[in-house]
């Protein structure tokens, strides 16, 4: 139902139909069904948009933002041509790989029909190397559109500040959004690191879809600054240091704002938490927060997941860092520090600040144990209506203590000290081993891949989520685990497709969505090792579109499809 959100024709109509206000109602017949039951209303008007909006672009195949649109659900359910009785290693395997110069982390994304000019029109695969370097590639042949550096003169991307997180080099590490609707052509944003002889620098850019070459007066650098006397304060103000951070969660584009988020490098202070916003047509700064202005840590990073929304407000989750245990009179931190929390931030009138949260009874020792939700992501879920007929408003996301937590997007349940009655659901220890990866949603199921764990299948009924799998995998994923991605047509033919880390040579697969037990491939069934594609990116997240699989490697892309096809 939300595959629909990634795309910007699709995103408008959301807005416009979330945006709704109890004034743009008239007093006639829709009095009844607006103006009695207000909080009724908003849940109807979510069904009204997913429904309309979802017919408009029934027909769209892009990709343009991570895991496939702003509620992170990772499922592109208008996928016609791969299903479980073709995707198997008779009929599906490796087409082609192409080189890049090197490793991707970010997920790549696609897009249909784009015109580039001098050489046709092409689908086209866009992908961005940590030696800040964009691709545009043919999607169906891998062979080369365009090519752009991004470093500027006497620069080269960044070094790994000794943290092997990335490594050997930092350069674009964050999955780009695009916008078809933004500039002449069209524009890719992409958030990328470099160091000259003496400087470290983060810079936002802007680039025309057909040709790479920057827009609106891009690139812009990043700085920022925020009241408090935390980590890295001068005279009641935390600066922001380039040298200090990556951005690695996926950017969001929301509502004509592109977001960042900042991770530390191995937690190496100071450091604390930043999410800085820019508007996407002028690339000026529009808002600027930090979720611990007043301690340290409580980075955002995700294991590269994006930050979720919901059409108007982010969630995600912050990492090991300052928690005030001292409340105000409305339930919130005393100074203002979130670290380890599930966060709802508002964006309204291009001013961010935390409208809502939920943290754990024993958040301070998860944080000094570094047991917290930071290496995890938010799925935004669609509405579901409960037991009593109510429909709740629903997000999900896990860290690293082994726990799934849901809360109402609603009244997340805040914080207390005794215990944690207060948040929707929490099932304690089903992830063993812990989340550092993003799960993925798909007709009522709900699909996560922990470290050291199989890849497990949950499922809602009555809005409620099972507390044991409903299905599990053979295979068991080691660390980082897996992030999982589903293509389906509609409600049928899912599949949930996984890569397993097993260097040299990672392993794809692909799975039943509705049996995690059935497995239908994976790329070392093939003799002579026909599927092998060596090592994906160190978080790498399957994108499937058009009929094809594609995976982001340390050396380049691997496309995998229909053979004879």
């Amino acid at each position: 139902m939300l595959a629909w959100l990634g795309n910007r024709r699709s995103f408008t109509n959301l807005n416009r139909c979330l945006g709704a206000k109890r004034s743009d109602f008239p007093s006639n017949a829709y009095y009844f069904l607006f103006q009695r039951n207000w909080s009724l209303s908003l849940t109807l008007l979510w069904l009204i948009c997913f429904s309309l909006s979802a017919a408009l672009v029934s027909s769209a195949t892009d990709v343009v933002t991570y895991h496939n649109d702003i509620a992170r659900t990772g499922q592109n359910l208008q996928e016609t041509i791969l299903t479980p009785s073709n995707v198997n290693s008779s009929s599906f395997g490796k087409l082609f790989s192409f080189a890049v110069d090197a490793k991707i982390d970010a997920e790549p994304l696609y897009l249909s029909s784009v015109s580039i000019p001098g050489k046709g029109t092409h689908n086209v695969i866009y992908v961005v190397t940590e030696n800040d370097t964009v691709y545009a590639s043919d999607a169906d042949t891998g062979a080369p559109l365009w090519q752009v550096s991004v470093l500027g003169k006497g620069e080269s991307a960044s070094d790994d500040h000794g943290c092997g997180q990335i490594s050997p080099k930092i350069g674009i590490t964050s999955t780009p959004v695009i916008d078809r609707a933004s500039g002449p052509n069209g524009t890719i944003y992409v958030v990328a690191t470099s160091k000259n002889s003496s400087n470290y620098f983060q810079r936002i850019h802007a680039l025309d879809m057909t040709t790479g070459s920057e827009e609106f007066g891009g690139p812009t650098t990043i700085q920022a600054k925020f009241p408090g006397h935390g980590d890295n304060s001068h005279n009641g103000q935390v600066i922001f240091d380039p040298a200090q951070y990556a951005e690695r969660q996926g950017l969001l584009l929301l509502n004509g704002v592109i977001y960042t988020a900042w991770t530390s490098h191995c937690d190496i202070g100071p450091y604390t938490g930043w999410l800085i916003g820019y508007n996407e047509s002028t690339l000026t700064q529009t808002s600027i927060l930090n979720v611990t202005p007043n301690g340290s840590e409580g980075s955002i990073w995700q294991s590269g997941a994006g930050i979720a929304s919901d059409g108007h407000n982010l969630f995600f989750l912050d990492a090991n860092g300052t928690f005030d245990t001292t409340l105000n009179k409305k339930g919130f931190p005393s100074k203002g520090d979130y670290g380890n929390a599930f966060l709802k931030v508002s964006t309204a009138n291009n001013k961010l600040h935390v409208a809502d949260y939920f943290n754990m009874f024993d958040t301070v020792s998860e944080s000094d144990s570094d047991e917290d939700l930071g290496s995890g992501g938010v799925v935004v879920l669609p509405p579901m209506k409960d037991a009593t007929g109510k429909f709740r408003l629903l997000a999900i996301g896990a860290g690293k203590d082994q726990n799934i937590y849901i809360v109402d997007r609603t009244n997340m349940g805040k914080f207390s000290p005794d215990n944690d009655d207060a948040i929707y659901q929490e099932i304690d220890g089903a992830l063993a081993g812990g989340e550092w990866a993003t799960s993925a949603y798909f007709h009522g199921n709900i699909y996560f891949g922990p470290q050291g764990n199989n890849l497990m299948q949950f499922q809602f009924s009555k809005a409620r989520l099972s507390t044991t799998p409903h299905s599990k995998s053979a295979t068991s994923f080691v660390y980082p685990g897996t992030t999982p991605s589903v293509s389906a047509n509609g409600a049928s033919n899912g599949i949930v497709w996984a890569i397993e880390h097993t260097d040299p040579n990672d392993v794809l697969h692909a799975y039943s969505a509705g049996n995690l037990t059935h497995e239908l491939y994976n790329s070392t069934q093939a003799a002579k090792q026909r599927d092998n594609f060596g090592s994906a990116g160190h978080f790498g997240t399957p994108m499937i579109v058009n009929g094809k699989v594609y995976v982001g490697t340390t050396k380049g892309v691997a496309v995998f499809g229909l053979l004879g096809h």
